[in-house]
């Protein structure tokens, strides 16, 4: 995951609060307030200790991009999702299939839906939500700032457990 600098994760949690008084709840409410705003690049169901090294390594070493967040969005997998869609250029699809040379074969049960060619880049404000809290979320989020994000940290989240394993921090 690519974490945000303060003043981007600050812009994207006054979205999380619109849409809280909206009656939409978002993702601040992950983990007792301390789940944060995030670009995930890749999933899967484990991430072995030499794989993160080797990311870590590769990460240190290639030019993280500033991130866009400026185009709010739906999408339905198994639950209703409401994004913040970041803007996709030659930059950051580099980084993103540098990370997937890397874990290409070492990761368990890789998701499809982040794979090159599949993947969506966006910070989730809300999921699980009902057709009319999206609604409602669309009209909470109206106008929609552009954040620049830039990347403060890079981590892999156990889902599990929640716990961040750091790759790299600036």
């Amino acid at each position: 995951m690519f974490y945000f600098d303060d003043e981007a994760e600050r812009a994207v949690r006054v979205l999380w609060e619109r849409l809280e008084r909206a009656g939409v709840p978002s993702l601040a409410r992950l983990g007792h307030g301390q789940h944060r705003p995030h670009l995930t690049l890749a999933m899967g169901a484990a991430f072995p200790v030499p794989i993160r090294r080797e990311l870590a390594g590769e990460l240190d070493r290639i030019h993280l991009p500033d991130l866009w967040l400026h185009t709010v969005g739906t999408f339905t997998t198994s639950e209703d999702v409401l994004m913040l869609g970041a803007m996709v250029d030659v930059e950051l699809l580099a980084v993103h299939s540098a990370v997937h040379d890397v874990l290409a074969g070492g990761v368990r049960q890789p998701s499809a839906y982040y794979l090159p060619g599949s993947w969506v880049p966006h910070c989730t404000l809300a999921m699980g939500i009902t057709g009319e809290q999206l609604v409602a979320g669309f009209a909470a989020l109206r106008p929609v700032p552009a954040i620049h994000a830039r990347v403060s940290g890079v981590g892999i989240v156990d889902t599990v457990t929640g716990k961040v394993s750091t790759l790299l921090a600036r």
